[in-house]
């Protein structure tokens, strides 16, 4: 039996090796992991410089020192935000958008010469996916959404393909009562997507009828992101959002082929009760009042 511990610390060593972590050129651009992190960071859209500093999890004076290199650079600049003069806002200049891109084109070429040359292309990224999932647990946002935004349609047909593999006799969304998107925003409904580090991991939606019963629909978490709690707390999500919405019942069905869900609602509070639709896929029936 091997060692789990000397296990985990194999992977560490593999990783650092293989991102560059310790190269103090990283990716071969002239500045180390650190400074180029912020500079991703900044990059995507990242702009105050106390969410860059917690996103990457750095204490203020290396966030400081970090910022003053990529300024020297002429790669950023930095100024007072304009409500509260404590914070600063950090922003890329021309200099520092074209180095951002180039690190964007190299990343994303290696990305891509590493999977080239894995022969289990789906299981290495599964295995990436539960291992982000993991060490990000605590980084993962719930953000409400358009149930007709790309992040919520990607979420909707995961789940969909998930119950066409699970469901004995398959599943045709077209014979399920299917939400309606004008449901489920408000001040009707509410649709809460899961995002870990821009990507989307999970869902759930509010379908409310403007009156004090609304049910929950398409509770769905990724398959390397489940065992984290994640569809608990998307199921407190929508909680919250059905009382903020004056919602005072609850309802959802679920199918016995997804145990889990099932276990989840009786351990949630949720009382089972009999049918109350005639979507040909339910056979179980759950309420919650608030």
């Amino acid at each position: 039996m091997l060692d789990p511990v000397s296990r985990v610390r194999r992977f560490n060593r593999a990783v650092t090796s293989a991102v560059g972590a310790l190269d103090t050129s990283f990716l071969g651009r002239g500045r180390p992991l650190g400074a180029a992190r912020v500079l991703n960071a900044i990059g995507h859209g990242r702009a105050d410089v106390g969410e860059i500093r917690d996103y990457l999890g750095l204490d203020s004076g290396l966030m400081s020192r970090l910022l003053r290199s990529l300024e020297d650079e002429g790669l950023i600049e930095t100024t007072a935000h304009g409500d509260d003069a404590r914070r600063r806002i950090a922003r890329l200049t021309a200099a520092g958008r074209r180095e951002f891109n180039a690190y964007e084109a190299i990343s994303n070429r290696q990305a891509k010469d590493f999977l080239t040359h894995h022969s289990q292309r789906e299981a290495l990224l599964a295995a990436m996916d539960l291992i982000a999932s993991a060490l990000g647990r605590d980084g993962t946002a719930l953000d409400e959404m358009d149930p007709r935004s790309d992040e919520a349609r990607y979420c909707l047909g995961e789940y969909y393909a998930e119950l066409a593999r699970r469901f004995e006799k398959g599943f045709d969304v077209k014979l399920s009562r299917d939400p309606e998107a004008k449901d489920m925003v408000r001040p009707r409904g509410s649709f809460i997507v899961a995002m870990s580090d821009g990507l989307p991991i999970g869902c759930v939606g509010l379908k409310g009828s403007g009156g004090e019963f609304a049910e929950i629909k398409r509770l769905w978490v990724a398959p390397g992101a489940r065992s984290l709690g994640l569809g608990r707390r998307l199921m407190d999500a929508a909680e919250q959002a059905a009382r903020e919405l004056g919602i005072a019942v609850l309802r959802l069905d679920t199918n016995s082929a997804l145990p889990e869900a099932g276990q989840l609602y009786r351990r949630t509070g949720w009382t089972e009760i009999p049918r109350f639709n005639d979507d040909p896929y339910p056979d179980l029936f759950f309420e919650k009042h608030l």
